[in-house]
């Protein structure tokens, strides 16, 4: 608070350092190939792999939907197999009839189901082998198994990520508005829990997929972050996160109105809630710690995101950069513009005025 640009600056700068490398973050799921060599399962895998050149018994099944005795559908398919028989990663090609007009070609996927290869190979499947061998042909022509379903839940997950952020972040802005009366505290909020789970994700994508010091901790490097990580870390940390922020301000806001010394109150606020929060993230921390010791890459990137971003909000979040954010903003910390005046007013017991002493109370 003595220097807060210095530190307002300085501490932008670690966050913003900390979370560039989110750009590159790439999502996928952990296929057997990322286990522990020690596990009999991994180990079943590369005897496949040696013995069978399979490596995994998934499966990619093409189902055609089209009337059966039409010329054009069966060329259709003659030229999808012939296409699937080229595909390095497919083997043991067939085709099955099914129930009506259903015809299904079903392959091996060689390797690991869920590395990139094998989810490049099911995508090119879909964007051009299909469309090709079925050009001008009446019938409805669908991609499944356990490689296609990964990559539905990419897109799924890549849909609903912005909505989930819009939503989250919009209904944080207007509950914090209502509680402190101010629209620059529910913003500085929200930035600055941004800032904490923006750097959990830059580390998550630096440790993890760029390998650095991942051996020094222990993990695993891969090719992605597990799919469901991202939209996980980002519900957990800016719910916890919050949640230390509302609880320090709420001290910051009673002393304010208490002594209308906004310097003062900030330096209340944080002396007297240290502590609490301190602790309550430590034993988090040490939770989710637990998760990121483990041998499993997908619990060791959760573990170690929420840790480590609990870790920045408790420390630089919270000692650094809200005081000196606070400090340089003064009273106007508190501003709420005058057509906003008519929310509610929540108030806690220390905010209220002293009620007024009655005859006999004076007496």
């Amino acid at each position: 608070m003595r220097r807060p640009v210095v530190s307002l600056v300085a501490g932008v700068a670690v966050l913003l350092a900390a979370a560039s490398p989110v750009l590159d973050l790439r999502s996928g799921f952990a296929g057997i190939s990322t286990l522990p060599e020690r596990f009999t399962s991994r180990q079943g895998f590369d005897a496949l792999q040696r013995g069978f050149g399979v490596g995994t018994v998934d499966s990619v099944q093409v189902v055609v939907d089209g009337n059966e005795s039409s010329p054009a559908v069966e060329a259709g398919i003659l030229r999808l197999l012939a296409s699937m028989d080229t595909n390095p990663r497919l083997r043991d090609v067939t085709l099955i009839s099914g129930g009506g007009d259903l015809r299904v070609a079903q392959a091996l996927m060689l390797g690991d189901s869920r590395d990139k290869e094998a989810i490049a190979a099911v995508e090119r499947l879909r964007s051009e082998e299909i469309p090709a061998a079925f050009r001008g042909v009446d019938a409805r022509v669908l991609v499944t198994g356990e490689t296609a379903e990964a990559i539905d839940y990419f897109a799924l997950a890549d849909r609903w990520l912005p909505i989930v952020f819009a939503f989250v972040l919009g209904l944080s802005f207007v509950l914090l508005t209502i509680a402190f009366r101010s629209v620059v505290i529910a913003a500085k909020a929200i930035v600055l829990n941004l800032l904490s789970v923006g750097a959990a994700y830059g580390l998550l994508v630096l440790v993890f997929q760029r390998g650095v010091g991942n051996e020094l901790l222990g993990f695993a490097q891969v090719d992605a972050i597990e799919a469901w990580v991202p939209l996980f870390l980002f519900s957990v940390l800016f719910g916890l996160s919050m949640d230390y922020h509302v609880f320090l301000l709420s001290r910051i806001r009673e002393r304010f109105v208490q002594t209308g010394d906004n310097s003062e109150s900030v330096a209340f606020g944080v002396g007297s809630t240290a502590r609490l929060i301190t602790g309550a993230a430590l034993i988090i921390i040490v939770v989710f710690a637990g998760f990121a010791a483990g041998d499993l890459v997908m619990f060791q990137q959760m573990g170690f995101g929420v840790a480590v971003s609990l870790l920045i909000d408790a420390t630089l979040i919270r000692s650094v950069l809200l005081p000196a954010a606070m400090q340089l903003l003064g009273e106007r910390n508190w501003y709420l513009p005058s057509w906003l005046g008519w929310l509610p007013r929540v108030e806690s017991p220390e905010e209220r005025p002293p009620a007024p002493r009655t005859a006999s109370q004076a007496g």
